[in-house]
Formats: structure tokens, C-alpha cells, sequence
């Protein structure tokens, strides 16, 4: 059986390389200072897509992302690896997003798609930590949803069947389709790029990185090749392109108000060591126990 797959993907901000300058004064994140990244447990997310691709001749993988004209980065990531194709949610009108309103934008573009028999995504990503947007597209879809996933072990007409992390242990679940699952970053690691793909791929463009290369009437460089090869073409779609209600988008479909950001910064001096005494240990736990940090 072929299966079609969408593959839910974030561009965000590399964790890794948070410095001084990470956050602006307002207590926003200062992206222009940080790399621009694939979300890593979206790659495990679709490293799982990919290898049922592997397994099912005929299966398909698409990439949706939302985010500015830089986002169509992510797809071409994406087909780098083996995926289909993609779509680029890119509209003024998203911009702000909370949970809510991304998973709103999602799901609407996910009913424009029109066929799917699986949508994976990563458990969260680096930048909220939320793990939240999976569940509510499965919600906002009607569709029945696996969290947690490690593996997984076997798709049939009808259902799948999933290794899932739980505390303690592993669950197996069987699940009908279509359904809606997020995946582990301890499941297995995203296949590097494939030279071939690659050289397909490189100049595969959307519309405002197109845009932005011709501004002040500059020619598209390789201009040719966007008519003679269609899948060089990164589709971006608005609010309007997925019917979608601008009032459930963006900061005014955002119910979550940040009220007060704070950076802390940590010298080198405030750290403390432990021992694995547990005399230290036991001091610890009081401490944040005290502070409300745990319990």
C-alpha cells in the first residue's frame, strides 16, 4: 500500500548558540542573532515518514512549514532527505502565533492538502518546549493521535502500530488511520543529505525568496529553469490561500499573553558543587523544594 504523509516542520532559533545577545530588551528572542535551524525532533519525525516512504513503493512525504520567506529553507532540507514536496504557510497574518493559533493555521492548510493518511511532527520545539501543537492539530482534525512515538513497527490498510516512551517503560499501540503522531528526539536520527537530492533541489525557491532576489529589477538568476521544472517552485500559501480566519491567526487568534520576561544570567561564581553525598543531596532537594523549583 502507498502511503501519503505530511510532515509537520518548524524553522527555529539553534538553542546551542544562545549568547549575550540571544534576547532583545523587550525580552523577545533576537533571532537575526542566532542560526536558523531544522527543529531537531522534527527531523526524527521525519526520518519516520522516510523510511515508511522506503517500505511502501508509492508513498509520498510533504513538509509543511509556517513561517517568513526564510522558512522555505526547511523544505528544501526536507527534499533534501528524500521528501515529495512542501508547502510554506507565509503571511503577515500568522505572525505572533501561540499553540492555538499555529495549530489553527496548520490544520486549515492540512484540510487544503485534502489526502493524508499520516501527520508526524516532533514532540515540541526548542524554542516554546510547548509539545503542544501535534495534539491540537490532531484535535482541531478530528483525528486520533499517538504522542511519545520511538518507532514505528508496522502500517496495514486500515491501522499502525507504534512503539511509544512511556515513564517506565515502552508502550506498543495500535491506532486506525489517519491519525496524527509526534516522535521522540530519542528515536532514530534523521539520514543526512543525499548528494543527488541536493543538486535537484538546490535552487528550489519560494515566492519571497524569489522576490527578494529581483528587487531594484534584477533578473532571477536561472530563470529557466523555474518553467522547465516545476518542483523547483516552493508553493507559499496566505491565510486567504487556506481559507483560513484571520482572526483565528497570528497574535489575534492568540490567547497566551506574556506578561513578564526576565534574563537571568549566571556567573561563574554563583555555581555550586556537589558531591554525591547524600548529605548533598538531600540539601539539594530541600533547596528546591524550598524554592518551589520541584514539588
Amino acid at each position: 500500500m502507498s502511503l501519503k504523509i505530511v510532515v509537520l516542520a518548524k524553522q527555529v532559533p539553534d538553542t546551542r548558540c544562545v549568547g549575550k545577545d540571544a534576547m532583545n530588551a523587550d525580552g523577545t528572542i533576537n533571532r537575526a542573532a542566532l542560526p536558523a535551524i531544522f527543529n531537531p525532533e522534527d527531523l526524527n519525525a521525519l526520518e519516520q515518514a522516510l523510511r515508511l516512504k522506503d517500505t511502501h513503493p508509492g508513498s509520498t512525504v510533504t513538509i509543511l512549514t509556517m513561517g517568513p520567506g526564510r522558512a522555505a529553507e526547511i523544505i528544501r532540507e526536507g527534499l533534501y532527505r528524500g521528501a515529495d514536496n512542501g508547502y510554506l504557510l507565509t503571511d503577515r497574518a500568522f505572525a505572533g502565533a501561540d499553540t492555538l493559533a499555529t495549530s489553527y493555521a496548520l490544520a486549515t492548510a492540512i484540510r487544503k492538502i485534502g489526502e493524508y493518511d499520516l501527520i508526524i511532527g516532533g514532540r515540541q520545539a526548542i524554542d516554546g518546549d510547548t509539545a503542544q501543537v501535534g495534539p491540537q492539530v490532531a484535535e482541531k482534525l478530528g483525528l486520533p493521535q499517538v504522542t511519545y512515538v520511538e518507532e514505528i513497527e508496522e502500517v496495514t490498510d486500515n491501522t499502525i502500530r507504534v512503539k511509544r516512551h512511556i515513564d517506565g517503560g515502552v508502550e506498543t499501540v495500535e491506532a486506525p488511520l489517519p491519525i496524527v503522531l509526534t516522535v521522540n528526539g530519542s528515536a532514530a536520527p534523521c539520514r543526512p543529505r543525499n548528494a543527488k537530492l541536493v543538486m535537484k533541489y538546490k535552487r528550489a525557491l519560494g515566492g519571497q525568496e524569489k522576490a527578494a532576489l529581483t528587487k531594484d529589477g534584477a533578473s532571477l538568476p536561472y530563470a529557466d529553469q523555474y518553467e522547465k521544472h516545476p518542483y523547483l517552485n516552493i508553493t507559499e500559501w496566505s491565510v486567504a490561500d487556506v481559507n483560513g480566519d484571520t482572526k483565528q491567526c497570528g497574535l489575534s487568534g492568540s490567547p497566551t499573553k506574556v506578561k513578564k520576561i526576565e534574563n537571568i544570567i549566571f556567573q561563574a561564581k554563583e555555581s555550586k558543587t556537589l558531591t554525591g553525598s547524600d548529605a548533598d543531596v538531600e540539601n539539594l532537594i530541600v533547596e528546591l523544594l524550598a524554592n518551589h523549583t520541584i514539588g
